[in-house]
């Protein structure tokens, strides 16, 4: 489905720094004051954050990125979690404030699914946390502020946004009337500016895209850094279309390839870093959906063979391939190369490699892939033996469309709502 409204980040222009201030036009410093010294830890309103908070905190997104940030990057990545720690005792402190209690019982259970989708029991989870440098506490608070924050909105916030019908059904039109049109499944990572810190906030969006490049995750630089509401799913937008994006995003958007991540793009209020997580059209089936009957045919190679070695039997492979004429013949084609052969009859295209999408989608029944791979992994070819095509999309319902414009609508009053929290604040660096 199509995302309702653009990214939050553009929904609040900015205001000049100096507006209703009143500040003077030569200004004169008094006092020292270095803005590359950090104090590692802060008192929120009496609650006390500590280094041990703040590492563990790190430790966690450190191994979401294979733990291959380093240096200043390090550093900076420390202070951000700081700032989110900082976020999360502020919603702690608004739920208890609210008379909001999250019982031991419900962070638990949420605890016990988080160590389930790791495939691991709690008390192996704890192991492996602790063999990351963070701990079964760590998580937990984080679980709390998530629900705090949750519950609070669900009191606060939620029963005050109202959607109309004829909204609902605006965009149901426009989605009928935009059948076949190209949309967008996009991450985007925010990062708001002033005319004095563009600068500075474009090398440190340049500095993220440098990461995200060697192998860090998008999804856990989002989280920690992106302002925008979608950082806490990771920066995703959802499916939109260009026309339902800012202009230099929709521009961008369009250029790009999927799985490819933009260099920083001037929107109002800051700049944005644009992951293209996916692309389709609007209500037109998907030929990357359709499920695949495939056979894979494998041939590998000693560990001391050379590249000049294994071309002659890479080029026999791809000489039997040509013969295969169905996977009725799939087997005698390896036993002739001395390869292996896995059936497979539920594969979807588009949970292949990226490279292979565009192939299978234009590969009759019958028909072979060109052989794939490396030395090191061997090589492999795929046989399609038959593919189960997709219905045509539908479009969402009305429900659904209501239900993910209440969203956006919250989270806009919910990045306010902490804006507050945070101007109220009373927090000392120690």
């Amino acid at each position: 489905m199509a995302a309702i409204a653009p990214a939050q980040s553009v929904d609040e222009p900015m205001e000049a720094p100096s507006m209703g201030l009143n500040l003077p036009t030569d200004v004169t410093i008094f006092g020292k004051s270095d803005p590359t010294i950090h104090k590692a830890t802060a008192i929120v309103n009496g609650s006390i954050i500590t280094d041990t908070d703040v590492d563990q905190r790190l430790a966690l997104v450190l191994a979401a990125n294979g733990g291959k940030v380093e240096g200043e990057e390090r550093d900076r990545l420390k202070l951000q979690v700081l700032r989110n720690l900082i976020d999360e005792t502020l919603q702690i402190q608004e739920a208890a404030a609210q008379k909001i209690e999250i019982s031991k019982a419900e962070i638990d259970q949420t605890y016990n699914r988080v160590a389930g989708n790791f495939k691991r029991s709690p008390a192996a989870f704890a192991a492996y946390l602790a063999e990351q440098g963070s701990s079964e506490r760590s998580i937990k608070r984080q679980i709390e502020g998530e629900l705090s924050w949750r519950r609070v909105l669900g009191r606060k916030v939620e029963p005050f946004v109202a959607v109309g019908e004829d909204e609902v059904n605006a965009v149901m039109a426009r989605l009928n009337a935009s059948k076949g049109q190209a949309e967008y499944r996009i991450g985007e990572i925010f990062l708001s500016t002033t005319p004095e810190t563009s600068n500075d906030t474009r090398a440190n969006a340049d500095r993220i895209i440098q990461q995200i490049k060697q192998g860090a995750s998008f999804v856990a630089y989002a989280r920690q850094f992106s302002e925008a509401s979608t950082a806490a799913v990771g920066g995703d937008l959802g499916w939109v279309r260009a026309e339902q994006l800012p202009e230099p995003i929709a521009a961008t958007v369009q250029t790009m390839t999927t799985g490819q991540i933009s260099e920083p793009v001037t929107v109002p209020g800051g700049y944005s870093i644009i992951a293209l997580i996916d692309k389709r059209q609007v209500l037109t089936a998907d030929p990357r959906d359709a499920v695949l009957a495939l056979k894979q045919i494998a041939i590998s190679f000693p560990k001391t063979m050379t590249q000049a070695q294994a071309a002659p039997k890479v080029e026999a492979f791809a000489t039997a391939l040509k013969a295969t004429a169905g996977c009725g013949k799939a087997d005698e084609v390896a036993k002739a190369v001395g390869g292996e052969v896995v059936d497979n009859d539920q594969v979807r295209i588009r949970d292949l490699p990226p490279q292979l999408q565009e192939v299978m989608v234009n590969l009759q029944v019958g028909q072979s892939t060109p052989p794939f791979g490396s030395l090191a992994d061997g090589v492999r070819a795929l046989v399609l033996c038959g593919r189960d095509d997709p219905k045509g999309a539908g479009a969402p319902s009305y429900d659904a469309i209501y239900s993910q414009m209440e969203e956006e609508r919250v989270n806009r009053r919910a990045r306010r709502y902490l804006r507050d929290l945070r101007r109220d604040a009373v927090v000392d660096y120690r």
